[in-house]
C-alpha cells in the first residue's frame, strides 16, 4: 500500500493553482506536477482544436503518472504528497465550455483515476494577462468556477475551496491536507 497522497488543486484560469502547488510542495518537501497544456500550448500555439484536448490531457496523465512513480521510488517512510495541477476534470470542462463535447477517453479517465483530495480555487485573485489565458471577465470566470464546483459536489473525494490572497489560499489548503489526510 502506497503512503502516497495525491491532492489536486483545480479552478478557472487565474485563481493561483500554480502558486499554491509550488507553496504547498515547499511546505511539504515534495514536488508538484504541473499542467501539462500550458507547456504543450506554448510549443504548438493557442489555436487548438477538439482533438487537440484529448492530446493535451494523455500529456497530463503521463506527466502525473512519471511524477507519481518518482515518488514512489523515494520510498519515504512518511506520508508523502503529490500536489497536481490540473485533472481530467479540468479537461473536461474545457472541452465542454470551449467544443460543448467531451472526449469519452477523458471521462473513462475521471472514473478510473482515484486521488485524495480536492482543492478549489476561487476566482477572487485579480486576473493575471499572460500569452495563454482566455477568460478575463469575471462572469466567465465565475461560471467556470461554478462547473468546477459542481463536478466537486457531485462526486465522492474530499475537497476544499480555498479564496483569498495566496497567503490565505496556502493556510486553506494546509488546513484542508491536515483535516483530510491526517
Amino acid at each position: 500500500m502506497s503512503n502516497l497522497k495525491k491532492i489536486v488543486i483545480l479552478g478557472p484560469e487565474s485563481t493561483g493553482k500554480s502558486s499554491l502547488c509550488a507553496a504547498l510542495a515547499s511546505h511539504f518537501q515534495t514536488i508538484w506536477c504541473p499542467e501539462f497544456a500550458r507547456a504543450y500550448l506554448l510549443e504548438h500555439g493557442t489555436d487548438y482544436r477538439f482533438e487537440d484536448l484529448l492530446t493535451i490531457a494523455k500529456g497530463q496523465l503521463a506527466q502525473e503518472d512519471a511524477y507519481t512513480a518518482k515518488l514512489l521510488e523515494s520510498n519515504a517512510a512518511t506520508p508523502n504528497y503529490l500536489f497536481i495541477d490540473t485533472d481530467m476534470y479540468v479537461m473536461k470542462v474545457w472541452c465542454e465550455f470551449v467544443f460543448g463535447k467531451c472526449h469519452t477517453w477523458i471521462l473513462d479517465q475521471i472514473t478510473e483515476r482515484k486521488y485524495d483530495l480536492y482543492l478549489l480555487c476561487k476566482p477572487d485573485l485579480p486576473w493575471v494577462k499572460d500569452e495563454l489565458r482566455e477568460y478575463p471577465d469575471e462572469a466567465t470566470r465565475i461560471k467556470l468556477y461554478h462547473h468546477y464546483r459542481d463536478l466537486l459536489i457531485h462526486q465522492s473525494t474530499p475537497w476544499a475551496e480555498v479564496s483569498g490572497t495566496n497567503e490565505d489560499r496556502l493556510n486553506c489548503a494546509l488546513r484542508a491536507v491536515e483535516q483530510y489526510l491526517s
